[in-house]
């Protein structure tokens, strides 16, 4: 089935952050639209985007190697949303709402990276 991977929690867990990400940055100021907002809304999408692409791959190694890039956009993201406080763009409690999200989806990535490395 072509939607396999919207059954995997880390998928789930990541398709909040994105819309969480999506629905702070639309009060982001304008002139941000083609800066920041661009990049990290790039980056948020990807990290789901990978565990999408990784699940369809012919071999858990291949997975594995995408579970590692929405890794990395991960922390791209948590970056960003460093900036984003630092410039007022979102709260102090919004940014503790998305560590949190942020933190559980780096928590499944870990160990779903394990559970396939165990079985490569």
């Amino acid at each position: 089935m072509m939607n396999e991977f919207e059954r995997l929690e880390v998928w789930q867990r990541s398709h909040q952050l994105t819309l969480m990400t999506y629905k702070a940055t639309k009060l982001f100021p304008n002139e941000e639209r083609f800066g920041l907002v661009s990049q990290l809304c790039r980056a948020v999408i990807s990290v789901e985007n990978n565990i999408a692409e990784g699940s369809g791959r012919r071999t858990k190694k291949d997975f594995i190697h995408f579970l590692y890039n929405s890794l990395g956009s991960l922390f791209e993201v948590y970056s960003m949303i460093r900036v984003c406080n630092d410039l007022n763009y979102i709260s102090n409690e919004q940014v503790n709402d998305f560590n949190k999200t942020i933190l559980s989806v780096k928590m499944m990535l870990k160990k779903f990276i394990s559970a396939l490395s165990s079985k490569v």
